[in-house]
């Protein structure tokens, strides 16, 4: 039985001043930075509120960082309906709101300021774990408000102080540091109960160090971030007056691979929720599955929890949201996976494949770049359904569905599965964890998933450890999986691999922007083919390029105007949001 409260379903509690709601029987209108966190159990309270911050952006994933980068990606479209703008401005690199997205801001910064209060608690001294987490998390925050925004105010202290807005120089340095001291302080122990650990750590630095080395390596104005020029920074000056190199994280990446006791998924399609116990032999191209050598096997989804024990399957996923039978529209709708939602198929289910609002279409030009460079490449397959191969389905959506590609992602997808009777439930989820839902009901479609939204896999390591060394044998460790031959190492090989192998997973976007290959990516969307409404027609609009967009933002997004007008001057807007050319009304 998936358990209620792992990873981590703690209340939130008052710490820096957040708005907070009761843990236990202790009046916490009491405590305050004298008194809390102290003893073991306080820290083990303020450490659940930090990572509770997780699901709490789930409750409006389409605010969040994870969201954008899908959806401005080369590699999906924004769909949904006809009045769902948010999701076709993000694929735009518009707005629909001038605060789009400021649910997200205000989250994240809530999830900061509780890492602060408790950083500030622990001190240097403070057990390592502990410290090493929420070191871990503050950056992780910050890893994704600089992503979506750029230059952002930066605090490390739980003290009251007027947002200002830091250097990027000053931003991916404090996020380094904290992933570096984490990485080299935590116990070499690998957690089981959904904690981050050192390894974790080792390997955030290595997504973390990739991004900004290569996105400011010819400087941090508009025209460097949007320079073709491609020539990755060596070294890092780190807030604590240390230099952080290229060395000391291959270093890093390499204890991940050599000693974290994570490791590849036998079969790659396994780590995915369409191959659950109760799906797998109904759904054709999983019933049918062959191997990497051509012959028959039996899928077994990683998260099938036997018995209530860990599965020891569970060897690849290194950092995940988990989600639990709690969530209600009141206050915990962030404990559902609200991704599995919002990626869902529109209009009429297609078994295995559940109802959900449409967004991010698979691009037609990633179909067809991966149909010619890796022709027999399982993963495609297994990441990406063609719609029109399924019973029931049909373009339109329901009447309203804009971009739609008829390719969906198998990742996030919600899945079904039949019942005994023959009937469909709604989730999967209803089967394998039943009985005890909060939501009166048990075939909630909105609410109801709560597989794990994976956040780092060990694949994507052994794909930084490559990157790093220039080395192909991480590469071709992740290739040889799926049976594809072996490869020698080159820039363009990486990034195919990466693209591949990490397909919608929120990777792709900051991969084509450290890169500087964003512009020319982007626009390989244009004309292809889609459907509005289920009319043929191409993905273009006319006078707009995805490039120019790009071009004038370096894809960063327009920061919540009320957190600018707040900050009375602390905070300046990013380029390319103070016209018209900015702004989303409808396709």
């Amino acid at each position: 039985m998936k358990k209620i409260g792992y990873y981590i379903g703690a209340a939130a509690l008052v710490l820096g001043g957040l708005t907070s709601c009761t843990l236990d029987s202790v009046n916490y209108t009491e405590k305050d930075q004298t008194n809390f966190p102290t003893t073991t159990n306080d820290q083990s309270q303020a450490l659940a509120a930090i990572y509770q911050n997780l699901n709490k952006v789930n409750a409006n994933p389409q605010m969040s960082y994870f969201y954008v980068a899908q959806l401005a990606s080369d590699d999906a479209l924004g769909g949904g309906g006809e009045n769902d703008i948010l999701m076709q401005a993000e694929d735009l690199l518009m707005v629909s709101t001038e605060n789009m997205t400021q649910q997200f801001w205000i989250d994240r910064y809530e999830g900061i300021g509780r890492a602060n209060a408790l950083l500030d608690a622990l001190g240097e001294e403070g057990d390592p774990q502990t410290r090493g987490e929420a070191l871990f998390l503050r950056a992780y925050y910050y890893y994704e408000l600089a992503s979506l925004y750029g230059d952002i105010p930066l605090t490390t202290t739980s003290q009251k102080i007027e947002p200002v807005q830091a250097t990027a120089a000053q931003i991916w340095g404090q996020i380094l540091q904290d992933l570096y001291t984490a990485a080299t302080t935590m116990p070499a122990t690998r957690k089981t109960d959904g904690h981050v650990d050192k390894d974790c750590a080792e390997g955030m630095l290595g997504r973390c160090w990739l991004y900004y080395t290569g996105m400011y390596c010819n400087g941090e104005d508009l025209a460097g971030l949007t320079s073709t020029n491609y020539n990755p920074l060596t070294s890092v000056e780190l807030p604590n007056g240390t230099t952080l190199t290229k060395e000391d994280v291959i270093k890093c990446i390499d204890d991940c691979v050599n000693n974290s006791g994570y490791d590849l998924v036998p079969d790659y399609r396994n780590l995915w929720a369409y191959t659950n116990k109760y799906t797998v032999n109904d759904y054709p191209y999983t019933k049918n599955a062959v191997d990497k050598n051509g012959n028959r096997t039996t899928l077994k989804w990683v998260e099938n929890d036997e018995n209530g024990s860990p599965n020891p399957d569970q060897v690849e996923r290194m950092f995940a949201i988990k989600f639990n039978k709690q969530a209600s529209w009141s206050t915990t709708i962030g404990y559902a996976n609200g991704y599995a939602l919002h990626f869902g198929v529109r209009g009429t289910a297609c078994f295995p494949f559940g109802l959900g609002w449409g967004a991010g279409p698979v691009a037609t030009n990633l179909v067809n770049d991966w149909k010619q460079i890796e022709p027999n490449d399982l993963r495609r397959d297994a990441t990406i359904q063609d719609m029109q191969q399924l019973d029931g389905f049909k373009l339109g959506g329901g009447g309203d569905f804009i971009q739609e590609s008829g390719y969906y992602d198998k990742k996030l997808s919600p899945i079904e599965a039949k019942k005994d009777n023959g009937d469909i439930s709604v989730c999967f989820e209803n089967l394998m964890y039943p009985g005890n839902w909060d939501v009166a009901g048990a075939e909630n479609l909105q609410l109801n998933n709560i597989h794990d939204h994976v956040l780092m896999r060990f694949a994507e390591v052994l794909l930084i450890q490559s990157e790093l060394k220039e080395d192909a044998t991480g590469m071709n460790r992740v290739r040889a999986r799926v049976g594809l031959p072996p490869v020698g190492y080159s820039l363009q090989a990486i990034q195919n691999e990466r693209r591949f192998e990490l397909a919608f997973e929120g990777l792709r976007w900051n991969d084509i922007r450290r890169w500087h290959i964003a512009a020319a990516a982007l626009d390989k969307q244009i004309g292809t083919k889609i459907y509005n409404k289920g009319i043929e027609t191409t993905n273009s609009r006319a006078g707009y390029k995805y490039s120019d967009r790009y071009n004038a933002t370096a894809g960063f997004q327009k920061k919540p105007e009320n957190q600018v007008s707040l900050s009375e001057g602390g905070i300046q807007q990013n380029p390319g949001w103070d016209d018209a050319s900015s702004n989303y009304t409808k396709w």
